[in-house]
């Protein structure tokens, strides 16, 4: 069954690209280490600010897809499953008549919306560093701490989102190929109803 167009497909092939050397590089940046390994640190810091730059840009693209602004509309939505779900996910409880999920369960909600916010913090707080005559000395330096301290956030996030993804093979083809095995889709995502999606292709 079709779970993702190629356009979703695309954005988030994209965005993943532009977010995972955006990481990388912000590493090579911050762990001497790392920065002692690459070295040509002016082109890793092209590479970190363009490429935080770029990464809504996907995303803003992709809204001429109307597939893709209606699962943006799904993802903001939360319901009483949603909340029964995070509930049981706080309890560690795993039985799926407690975590009711539709085409997004309640944790890829909570995941959209923590990264979508995180990086639009990220390029502000970027370009006040970047962009040092858009704002006096004393924002810089808050902007710097904010920065820092959420990169690091992310790097920790993003790696829990890759873990999660590799425990669920049908999910990653999903993703991959844009389509599910149906058993899966009633397993794990029992109150979505993929007929509805047919009005959404592009």
């Amino acid at each position: 069954m079709r779970r993702f167009t190629p356009a979703e497909r695309w954005i988030h092939r994209t965005t993943a690209a532009l977010l995972g050397a955006c990481v990388v590089s912000a590493a090579c940046l911050y762990v001497p280490a790392l920065a002692e390994l690459v070295g040509r640190r002016v082109l890793v810091v092209t590479v970190h600010e363009w490429t935080g730059i770029l990464t809504p840009v996907p995303a803003l693209l992709g809204l001429v897809s109307r597939a893709f602004r209606a699962d943006l509309g799904r993802l903001n939505r939360f319901g009483p499953h949603d909340r029964r779900w995070l509930r049981a996910a706080l309890r560690r409880d795993h039985s799926r008549t407690e975590r009711p999920a539709g085409k997004f369960n309640a944790g890829q909600k909570v995941y959209a919306a923590w990264t979508a916010g995180a990086v639009l913090v990220m390029a502000a707080t970027g370009s006040l560093m970047w962009f040092t005559g858009l704002a006096p000395l004393m924002w810089r330096t808050s902007a710097t701490f904010v920065h820092d301290w959420l990169a690091l956030a992310v790097g920790i996030v993003v790696i829990g989102h890759i873990g999660k993804a590799i425990a669920d093979p049908e999910a990653r083809r999903g993703m991959r190929t844009g389509r599910v095995d149906p058993r899966w889709a009633a397993r794990e995502h029992p109150l979505w109803r993929p007929e509805e999606d047919d009005k959404h292709h592009d």
